[in-house]
């Protein structure tokens, strides 16, 4: 019995210890690593890949938030552009290709 008691809060020390690691704020340095991981990741797949594309607008985002001081929303950001090149949800069919307008472009009708 005492060695089930024992187990039991042994467990609980963990459960809690390993809860309040995961629930620190994320800091620049962590921000920067996750897109710095992302970098690399969507630097791997060809230049015209739609999802290195997609990739690349998430860690453009990414760098915004963190330069607002938002480093949660940095290291959100980051995660989506390695699961945009993980995953890669995006893709074109043969021949299709992507328009991608400049700023300066209009879009035609």
């Amino acid at each position: 019995m005492f060695r089930l008691l024992s187990l039991i809060i042994t467990a609980l020390a963990l459960s809690v210890g390993g809860a309040s690691a995961h629930d620190e704020e994320p800091t620049k340095e962590s921000c920067d690593a996750a897109v710095a991981e992302a970098r690399a990741l969507a630097a791997s797949l060809p230049a015209d890949d739609v999802s290195r594309y997609f990739a690349e607008r998430d860690i453009q985002q990414a760098l915004v938030e963190a330069g607002n001081g938002e480093f949660d929303d940095c290291v959100e950001k980051a995660e989506q552009a390695v699961f945009e090149v993980r995953e890669r949800p995006h893709s074109l069919k043969p021949g299709e290709r992507l328009n991608i307008l400049r700023a300066d472009e209009i879009p035609s009708r």
